[in-house]
């Protein structure tokens, strides 16, 4: 039997979370709950926001056509996302959706546009990644919600690079190894109370030029490392990279 109960609704709000608060939604929200869910007055659903757990709410209605949420008790508690950075390349916008939802899935904290020279895609829409991952969230029981930064040059990127975060590069041209030992062998593991910081950085479709390949790979500490033998679409990569982390050093050990 599953641990979680994956048919019950839940609904993300940016409203803080507590038994008794009562939460107003925005009109989208409100269709959401009365039109497309047929949510009536007494019925329950799950609300999170990222920061306070998941919580058990009734609907209220104010309106035949509006209602507000009644915060009743807390089902889960919050959970810590670990400090894993996905920086991508943006990709067509179908494959950026699909790219996002997953990066949402496998536990990224944080996703990172990042414009490169091969970028097909120069303007991205921000709402609609961060739509994505909520959407994501909403439906895979998720309790933490990644956050999606502005775009930004590669140049940028790494100019202001933290020092003592490891920067995983994925590159298709890198020597074909074990990738799981080269994660591991470069950072600790993640534990009960501590998730290391780490970047993964995955480029756009026909890779990173050689001047691009070169400045990443100047950088203090990199992880050069090959996805395997075959070329992946940048959107399969970004989901096996992330599987390989959470294997080695994340939150799948």
């Amino acid at each position: 039997m599953s641990r979680y109960d994956f048919s019950a609704q839940r609904l993300y709000v940016e409203a803080p979370l507590h038994a008794g608060a009562r939460v107003d939604l925005p009109a989208p929200a409100q269709n959401y709950l009365l039109n497309v869910l047929r949510l009536r007055a007494g019925c329950s659903i799950l609300l999170f926001n990222g920061r306070d757990g998941e919580w058990r709410a009734e609907v209220a209605l104010v309106s035949r056509h509006a209602a507000r949420l009644d915060v009743k008790e807390r089902i889960r508690a919050q959970v810590c996302g670990g400090d894993l950075e996905y920086a991508f390349a943006p990709l067509k916008q179908a494959r950026l959706d699909y790219m996002a939802q997953k990066a949402a899935e496998m536990g990224a904290d944080r996703l990172v546009p990042v414009l490169t020279r091969r970028t097909q895609l120069r303007r991205v829409n921000v709402d609609r990644i961060r739509a994505n991952v909520v959407e994501a969230a909403e439906q895979c029981g998720l309790l933490h919600v990644p956050t999606v930064a502005e775009p930004v040059d590669l140049d940028r990127y790494l100019a202001s690079f933290p020092g003592g975060r490891v920067l995983i590069f994925c590159d298709e041209d890198a020597p074909v190894a074990d990738p799981l030992a080269a994660i591991r062998a470069a950072g600790p593991a993640a534990t009960k109370d501590f998730s290391p910081a780490i970047s993964l950085l995955i480029g756009p479709e026909g890779g990173f030029d050689a001047a691009e390949r070169a400045q990443i790979l100047s950088k203090f500490g990199v992880v050069h490392l090959s996805l395997g033998p075959r070329i992946l679409r940048a959107d399969t990569a970004a989901v096996a990279a992330l599987a390989l982390v959470q294997a080695a050093i994340g939150d799948w050990r």
